[in-house]
């Protein structure tokens, strides 16, 4: 009898868990999936775009191109790439990329993105950031750089490559896929932005060495 009675309430918790992260999952997919790029009326500062696909540098650079910023920066480039290889692969303008662009090689993971990208922004001091990155990762992205800066304001640009705005993203497996992965990592991402600095400075540093 005893047993029934702590097991039952375990279990209809577990239920109650269960949907209410599902339910999140999906509230979660239809935002990213019907977001759009925003009418950038007025320039920003500058320009930061993180890794992760050409297609968000290309993004980023038709951005600089058309003066919606005064410099561009691009976190998390890896070690082995250099400045005229990003050129070239990105079609960027080699003007325009030995003028106006700064690249970032120490950032691994969104957690660096913010802290370099803010560590940019304040040495230029910019008050006003466009954020360029794939729709589905704008969530977490924006969670990471609000904690790094609340004296900046970001303005996301959401870089889509699959058009998902007919709700069909849950009939396709991998989409499915990488949603549900970033949505977890976006949890994360607000759970340790309400912890401690101290503390949540130790779980960025354990999920990096998971990652890693």
């Amino acid at each position: 009898m005893i047993r029934t009675r702590i097991v039952l309430p375990l279990f209809l918790l577990c239920i109650l868990a269960l949907g209410l992260f599902i339910g999140g999952f999906i509230v979660f997919s239809d935002h990213v999936s019907t977001l759009e790029t925003p009418d950038l009326v007025e320039p920003a500062d500058g320009i930061v775009v993180l890794t992760g696909g050409y297609s968000r540098i290309e993004g980023a650079l038709e951005l600089l191109k058309n003066k919606r910023g005064e410099r561009l920066f691009i976190s998390g480039v890896h070690s082995s790439t250099n400045r005229s290889e990003l050129q070239r692969v990105t079609g960027g303008d080699a003007t325009l990329f030995e003028c106006c662009v700064d690249i970032d090689r120490s950032a691994m993971d969104t957690i660096g993105n913010a802290a370099e990208s803010v560590k940019w922004a304040k040495a230029n001091h910019y008050a006003r950031v466009i954020v360029v990155t794939n729709n589905y990762h704008i969530p977490r992205t924006m969670v990471e750089l609000k904690r790094a800066s609340r004296d900046i304001e970001f303005i996301p640009y959401p870089i889509i490559n699959s058009n998902l705005r007919d709700g069909d993203w849950i009939t396709r497996g991998l989409i499915v896929r990488v949603l549900l992965v970033e949505y977890v990592k976006y949890l994360g991402a607000v759970i340790r932005s309400e912890l401690p600095d101290s503390l949540s400075e130790a779980t960025a540093a354990l999920l990096h060495r998971i990652k890693g």
